[in-house]
């Protein structure tokens, strides 16, 4: 692990992952707080490493200080439940000369309604023989190579307060300010971080630059489509937002995620029957959770058939709102807006 000022999380995490380890390597690149012991109740490997503003090169020096067949990484501030924890023992003890690179999933934020906001894959367990580097100043990543195979173990990210919102923009702009070219992934994700920070003409640019590199990966420039949107969204433009999103069918299979926008984006010019079409299209959507992509589940159900009722409500078809209410309330009885509409559909129909 790589850690700075983590008083808050780390202890969590490593009580977390403890059991499921055979040894534990921190390298701290420079707290002000009480991290540095935190660490050492845990473990005598912990390394000071001077911060440089490259994540890539900080992980890569923890990787080089551990001595186990296999390394596994996490951030502070995610955790391992009990029985995720069991499924990593589990998953060590069966794994032997079968993978040179496991697969985890990760779940990032918790809706409503108790379920992951947004969840993919990630390397997370690597061969150490195998010499595998992160790359990357920033959003640093390991390129998966060899016998890649995916596991069950939940990795869970649950941060506590605000974050360093301008670390990852600044990391950016010093790069391009030393004359440095961003490689393509990087292009994609300085093109996010502007559009976070609601620089949204200059996301814009960046995001056509990307799309117009050869090499950029088909998650990635589908989400680069997705992004541009919003930014053309905020801009007060939504028809070229709406033809942005359909960018993305050229590229591969529709994403839930996508339709669920185009229908956002007729349900804000009213036009409810064109809305409708394309949350119908994000539930027949397949969830291909090990694309790589990130997944928000929610698209490919509840999102689609709570809009759904409202579309049709608008057109006048309350038997079919209504049926698309009740699916929700079939999977999530206790849902404010299913009991809402619910009491809605109640009260209007004995005023009709």
């Amino acid at each position: 692990m790589i850690v700075r000022n983590e008083h808050r999380h780390l202890a969590r995490c490593l009580e977390s992952a403890a059991a499921a380890v055979d040894e534990i390597v921190i390298v701290d690149t420079g707290s002000t707080d009480d991290t540095r012991e935190i660490a050492r109740g845990f473990t005598d490997k912990v390394y000071d490493f001077v911060w440089q503003d490259d994540f890539a090169l900080a992980r890569n020096y923890a990787f080089s200080k551990a001595t186990k067949d296999f390394l596994f990484w996490m951030d502070a501030d995610d955790v391992l439940e009990p029985q995720d924890a069991q499924r990593l023992i589990a998953l060590k003890r069966t794994i032997g000369q079968n993978a040179d690179v496991v697969m985890l999933p990760y779940y990032v934020g918790i809706n409503a309604r108790g379920e992951p906001a947004l969840t993919y894959y990630r390397e997370r367990l690597l061969r150490r023989s195998m010499g595998f580097r992160f790359e990357g100043a920033v959003h640093e990543a390991v390129a998966p190579r060899g016998r890649i195979v995916y596991g069950d173990a939940i990795i869970r990210h649950r941060k506590e307060g605000p974050g360093e919102s301008e670390r990852n923009l600044r990391i950016y702009e010093k790069l391009l300010a030393r004359g440095e070219r961003l490689d393509t992934r990087g292009l994609f994700y300085y093109a996010r971080e502007l559009r976070d920070h609601k620089r949204y003409e200059q996301a814009l640019e960046r995001f056509e630059e990307f799309l117009s590199r050869p090499d950029g990966w088909v998650e990635n420039r589908i989400e680069a489509c997705r992004c541009a949107a919003q930014c053309l969204q905020a801009l007060d433009r939504p028809e070229e937002a709406q033809a942005m999103r359909m960018r993305t069918f050229a590229m591969d299979l529709p994403r839930a995620e996508t339709c669920c926008e185009i229908g956002a984006g007729f349900m804000a010019m009213q036009n409810y029957r064109a809305a409708a079409y394309w949350y119908e299209r994000a539930l027949a959507c397949r969830k291909d959770e090990r694309s790589g992509a990130f997944v928000q589940s929610a698209c490919y159900d509840y999102v689609p058939l709570l809009q759904l009722c409202v579309c049709y409500d608008r057109l006048g078809e309350r038997a079919l709102a209504r049926a698309y209410n009740d699916r929700v309330g079939e999977r999530w009885p206790e849902d404010k807006a299913y009991l809402y509409n619910k009491e809605y559909f109640e009260r209007t129909d004995c005023t009709a």
